[in-house]
């Protein structure tokens, strides 16, 4: 469920982006903030913030939608991908004119922001791209005013369980989240999210495993799932083919498993993102 790009300046910071940032690829991330949306901002409130900050806004994809959720909301984003922060700026011109998105192109380790400046902070997606997140959680703690909420939504890949067993989907998997974690990112830092926002000073922390769990009695759902996944293991393909991580024809293979599967009437699919929240004090 990738949505950023973890490029940056920090010494700790990943060696490259496992999606790439082609014009498909950004597409895929406007249609993946609105279908998971439903999950992402269930217990998001920022109903009492005026300004909030957004670390790793990437196209603007979860920007938009905050936007539209908060109308008195004022978004100041950052993105260390220039290609990512062009077409956020094209995305989001009539917020951007409105004076109320503001986007800029920097180290999430580095924030360009003053003391105490945020009412707020927004985290998608993004840490799992990242090599220091502790470093960039106590950036963001430095930035939000006392009191201030942080809501950070993240993968844990290890969850992720598909019956009937698919092996080439397993083996792609398997190749996906180590291609990840050799490029310095974490597939699973959803499960640490907790001990990193407490090790970057914040309190008052709550984590929420969230379930995607879809079986014989949602099978319009199950398909719809399937078919989002099958996009984003396909999103990852041409850094793997490119690492000599899987081939065309273990591709081929995946997929035409997960096309199976789609139509299985008694397939199982299964999958937990966390989320956690915490104050700034």
């Amino acid at each position: 469920m990738t949505q950023k790009s973890a490029k940056g300046k920090s010494k700790d910071k990943a060696k490259g982006y496992l999606h790439g940032f082609t014009k498909d690829e950004q597409d895929r991330l406007y249609d993946q903030a609105r279908f998971l949306e439903p999950m992402v901002y269930e217990k998001i409130d920022f109903s009492n913030a005026q300004r909030i900050v957004e670390v790793g806004c990437g196209v603007g994809a979860e920007t938009e939608i905050l936007l539209e959720r908060f109308p008195n909301l004022e978004i100041h984003g950052i993105d260390a991908a220039k290609e990512q922060i062009e077409r956020a700026k094209k995305r989001l011109d009539k917020y951007i004119k409105q004076g109320r998105v503001k986007l800029s192109l920097g180290d999430a380790a580095h924030l360009p922001y003053k003391d105490n400046e945020y009412d707020g902070a927004f985290v998608c997606f993004f840490l799992e791209h990242v090599g220091s997140p502790i470093e960039i959680l106590k950036e963001v703690r430095r930035v939000l005013r006392p009191g201030g909420l942080i809501y950070c939504t993240e993968v844990l890949n290890a969850t992720f369980f598909l019956h009937p067993y698919s092996p080439a989907t397993s083996k792609f998997w398997f190749a996906f989240n180590d291609h990840q974690w050799n490029l310095g990112g974490d597939p699973f830092v959803g499960a640490k999210l907790g001990n990193y926002l407490m090790a970057s000073g914040f309190q008052n922390i709550v984590t929420e495993v969230k379930s995607y769990h879809y079986d014989n009695r949602t099978p319009k759902l199950r398909a719809q799932m399937v078919e989002y996944w099958t996009k984003l293991l396909l999103s990852g393909t041409p850094g793997l083919l490119k690492a000599k991580r899987t081939t065309e024809a273990e591709v081929e293979a995946m997929t035409a498993e997960l096309e199976k599967l789609k139509e299985d009437p008694d397939s199982v699919f299964f999958y937990c993102p966390v989320q956690a929240s915490g104050q700034a004090f």
